[in-house]
């Protein structure tokens, strides 16, 4: 098989693109985290934070997730490999009877899922959990 000059370009620029696109997913996921959090620090692997979804998923376009910190004010989900990383927020008020919740999401493959907490003294944690997902949901 012969490659024109054309073919040769196309192909290096889809081989930069498809290295430089990871890069601009974490990116995005971290400037949701900022976002919510406003630039504060965020404590890794957070005490009292739990995040609840299955190894293996086997449909990518319903993956069961469930979220859980005593003291929050709200519990921020990301999708740190899906085109907008951003999946959902719950916000919990005075009289919530607990801080939990559960969704299902979209996934569009093998990935991190990723739950920041606002706790009431107004620290952060964060918790990730990785999913593997047989059967592509966002397109895949």
């Amino acid at each position: 098989m012969e490659f024109s000059r054309r073919d040769t370009l196309a192909l290096g620029l889809g081989a930069a693109a498809l290295t430089v696109l990871p890069f601009q997913v974490n990116a995005a996921a971290d400037d949701f985290i900022s976002n919510f959090t406003g630039g504060a620090d965020v404590i890794e692997g957070g005490e009292g934070l739990t995040l609840t979804a299955p190894e293996i998923a086997e449909n990518g376009n319903t993956v069961p997730v469930a979220v859980e910190a005593a003291g929050a004010t709200a519990i921020m989900v990301l999708a740190m490999g899906n085109p907008v990383p951003g999946v959902a927020t719950f916000n919990f008020g005075e009289l919530a009877g607990s801080q939990s919740a559960s969704t299902r999401i979209r996934l569009a493959g093998t990935q991190d899922v990723v739950a920041v907490a606002k706790m009431a003294d107004g620290s952060f944690v964060k918790v990730g959990r990785t999913v593997k997902v047989t059967i592509g949901g966002c397109g895949g």
